[in-house]
């Protein structure tokens, strides 16, 4: 039992990390701020923007570091970082301390590189504890990532009701929050580890489908929360506090796994939900789903290439050059299989991978970015904080919205790659909606559909990473991948500063633009650019269906003989 409540415990702990370590969505909330103590253009700003997206270019030193030290060193690594990059700017900010733009920007790429490693350390720690319920433990844990600027939000509002004194006081929580949850989670990360060969999988289901539940209660109270306007310092810490205690219910997840035996007995006949993928239903299902997915099959065999290629072509034989240099050449016929760096970078799925995120979430993550400047260049700045919460907000429900595939993958089945394509649909259509508008609603309208599609990417990839490219090279892989956040934070966050101060007007010697045309060329932009990503996206679903396909028929088969 003591390993079984465990790896419940490692799961709130991580909920908690994510929880508090999401400091990247809040940067529009002081960057005015950082802008006007710098004195420096729109096009500098958003320099330190990609500073910050530039310290994920980084990350794969944390899934390196991984491999040789345990990972609460490395959960303190990250909060070390993040308290010296954040507790900086904190300073300048305050006008305490004076610092040259080249030192600011290196605090910024520190600040990123925290939660780089904060996400490793999570995305790992996940991974060995849940080896059949990875995609439903990563997508849970993923979505609490969404919900950190409605947090402390709460908790900057708890400390001073004055707008001004806001953007400091974030950057100061930024800095102290993160540690304060390192230390409060170290044991449990400490302690974690892959659950014992005899455990039984048969209530995760429920358990998983409960912690859901709870989250999207949590994300409705923080929506609520957010929108309220107060008087009184006590009514926001009431709120906070309040918040807080939601957060420490999951820890009666070990109690109704320790109650498994009565779910299974009183409810799971009667309400069956086949779980994800990498859910089995026991031990032994478990031992054959690793040789499985290892590639190594033990008894389960693989049809040979020849045949695979007859029963994934069927009718697309006829077509050609499509056929064989598009759709199969070196095409992935297995799921979880390991790839090495050198085989990695040689995949041509893997450049439609990073294509497809590269013009898809990170579009979206450049444009939470700029959020705060889009709506004062409309005349709404009083509610930056407003539409970064609602931004965040959406992005934490479409993180959760990654894991319905799994819940009912018993009656609809659908590639994962396939997911990933129609949760890109909505942001284009977001973007041409605010280039043909630029009103102040259509702003709120865009912003959560694009931090809904964005955040069902952000989480559905991680599982994506694994199941194409293997379990034991995610740490360095998955970084690998997020590489492009950074290149599309430089690329996108230059054009928009470009078109901003092109559009505006000098005064003392900071650059201010009003009206739609400060965004309008780049909406368009980016518009076309995330139609690209879907395109991508789309070809990589059609490219790896077969693979999924094959590992479906394969797991069923499995189960019908349990």
């Amino acid at each position: 039992m003591g390993g079984e409540s465990r790896k419940w415990l490692v799961l709130v702990a991580t909920v908690w990390i994510q929880a508090f370590t999401g400091t990247n969505f809040d940067f529009s909330a002081y960057s005015s701020e950082l802008k006007s103590v710098l004195g420096v253009s729109q096009f500098l700003l958003n320099y330190l923007a990609v500073a910050s997206d530039l310290g994920k270019a980084f990350g794969w030193s944390s899934g390196l570091a991984l491999l040789y030290m345990p990972a609460w060193a490395a959960l303190f690594i990250a909060a070390t970082l993040g308290l010296a990059g954040y507790g900086v700017q904190w300073l300048l900010i305050q006008r305490l301390i004076s610092l040259p733009y080249p030192l600011v920007f290196v605090m910024c790429l520190l600040a990123g590189m925290s939660i780089c490693w904060f996400n490793t350390v999570c995305f790992v720690a996940c991974i060995r504890c849940f080896p059949t319920n990875r995609s439903l433990a990563l997508a849970l844990t993923v979505s609490f990532n969404g919900l950190s600027p409605a947090l402390y939000d709460l908790a900057a509002q708890s400390l001073s009701l004055s707008t001004a004194a806001l953007p400091p006081l974030y950057l100061l929580l930024n800095a102290l929050l993160p540690l304060a949850v390192s230390l409060a989670t170290a044991l449990p990360i400490a302690r974690h580890s892959s659950p014992p060969a005899g455990f039984s999988t048969i209530a995760d289901s429920l358990v998983f489908l409960a912690l859901n539940l709870l989250a999207v209660l949590i994300g409705v109270y923080l929506v609520l929360a957010d929108s309220l306007s107060f008087t009184s310092l006590f009514a926001y810490r009431a709120l906070f506090l309040a918040a807080l205690f939601l957060l420490t219910v999951p820890l009666a997840v070990p109690g109704v796994v320790y109650a498994r035996e009565w779910a299974h007995s009183s409810i799971h006949r009667s309400f069956r939900i086949t779980a994800s993928g990498f859910n089995l239903v026991g031990a032994e299902e478990l031992e054959l789903y690793k040789g499985l997915l290892s590639g190594g099959g033990g008894d389960i065999a693989l049809p040979p290439e020849e045949e695979t290629e007859g029963v994934c072509d069927g009718e697309e034989k006829e077509r050609g050059w499509w056929s064989k240099w598009v759709m199969r050449k070196d095409g992935l016929l297995i799921l979880g299989e390991e790839h090495g760096v050198r085989r990695l970078l040689g995949r041509v799925d893997f450049w439609l991978y990073y294509l497809s995120y590269f013009c898809g979430a990170t579009v979206g993550l450049v444009y939470s970015n700029n959020v705060g400047q889009i709506l004062e260049s409309l005349g709404g700045g009083s509610n930056t904080t407003s539409l970064v919460s609602l931004y965040s907000t959406s992005s934490f429900f479409g993180r959760l919205l990654s894991a319905t595939p799994d819940f009912f993958r018993g009656r609809v089945y659908f590639a994962r790659t396939g997911w990933l394509a129609m949760a890109l649909i909505p942001m284009p259509l977001a973007f041409f909606l605010l280039a043909l508008s630029g009103s102040i609603p259509a702003v709120y309208v865009a912003t959560a559909l694009i931090g809904s599609s964005s955040g069902f990417i952000f989480a559905a990839a991680v599982s994506v990473t694994s199941e194409l490219f293997g379990v034991d090279s995610f740490g360095v892989n998955h970084n690998i991948i997020i590489s492009n956040i950074p290149l599309g934070s430089l690329l996108y966050g230059s054009l928009a500063a470009l078109v901003y101060d092109v559009n505006g007007t000098a005064s003392d010697g900071t650059v201010t633009c009003d009206g739609r045309e400060c965004y309008a060329s780049t909406f368009v932009v980016w518009g076309c650019v995330s139609l690209f990503g879907l395109i991508c996206n789309f070809l990589l679903y059609v490219r790896t269906r077969f693979a999924y396909d094959m590992f479906e028929r394969t797991r069923r088969g499995i189960e019908s003989e349990f």
